[in-house]
């Protein structure tokens, strides 16, 4: 399917939009980064999921910034600075562009790391959500200075399917705290919980950066069409 993509401006706010050629309505999907900002591998799988004639739409955390022109030690040192109820106005903002502007019929969200918490914290506050992915998230139970909400707790309230990845060498979220994440969403009263185990992966394996270890790629090569597969059946 053709596809037409690149920066775009909504109200304030700087974003990557990919979407279908002559699709007036269909699906749509709201990416949440990792640390990479929206660098060239965000904005593939924006373009790949436009080809499948959904309709994908960046939040951008870095205001431009992304690995293309900084290192990761910078882009960590901004991830130190989001607040979260700002990012999540601007996620919302997102989301209402979407729907309302672009005309899709339902929207969901699909985040890395970073964006993996901010995945889940947005589908709790947001009922309009229709699907949520989170890769790797970065929801360890001790939360840092710069973070105000527990994305574990908070994802009792998530009424949309969910479908969690998560690597069993994870240094940044120990094996307890994902844990406790499945009991949480496996609590709610609606919305289907299915969670990846993958033993020996790191955290990150979907950034090609980690993909020097064929543990890795191998888990990512699993993941990726079964998250492509649940995307589809839940938003179309």
């Amino acid at each position: 399917m053709d596809i037409e993509a690149g920066q775009v401006r909504i109200g304030e706010l700087g974003a990557y939009l990919a979407r279908p050629v002559g699709v007036e309505a269909g699906p749509g999907m709201l990416l949440l980064p990792m640390i990479t900002g929206i660098g060239e591998q965000l904005r593939d799988w924006a373009d790949e999921l436009a080809g499948r004639g959904i309709t994908a739409l960046v939040w951008d955390p870095f205001k431009g910034r992304s690995t293309d022109d900084s290192s990761r030690e910078e882009l960590f040192a901004l991830a130190d600075g989001l607040d979260d109820d700002t990012a999540l106005a601007e996620q919302a903002a997102l989301l209402d562009h979407l729907l309302d502007d672009l005309g899709c019929t339902r929207a969901g969200t699909i985040g890395w790391c970073l964006g993996g918490r901010f995945s889940l914290l947005l589908a709790a506050r947001e009922p309009r959500v229709a699907t949520v992915v989170a890769y790797h998230p970065t929801v360890p139970s001790e939360l840092r200075p710069n973070q105000t909400h527990d994305a574990i707790a908070d994802s009792i309230g998530i009424t949309a399917p969910v479908m969690v990845v998560y690597p069993g060498a994870d240094a940044a979220v120990p094996v307890a705290d994902f844990e406790a994440l499945q009991t949480a969403l496996q609590s709610r009263g609606t919305g289907a919980t299915i969670t990846h185990f993958h033993p020996g992966v790191e955290h990150g394996f979907a950034d090609r950066f980690r993909h020097d270890k064929p543990a890795n790629v191998d888990a990512f090569r699993v993941s990726w069409p079964q998250a492509l597969a649940f995307i589809d059946a839940t938003t179309a």
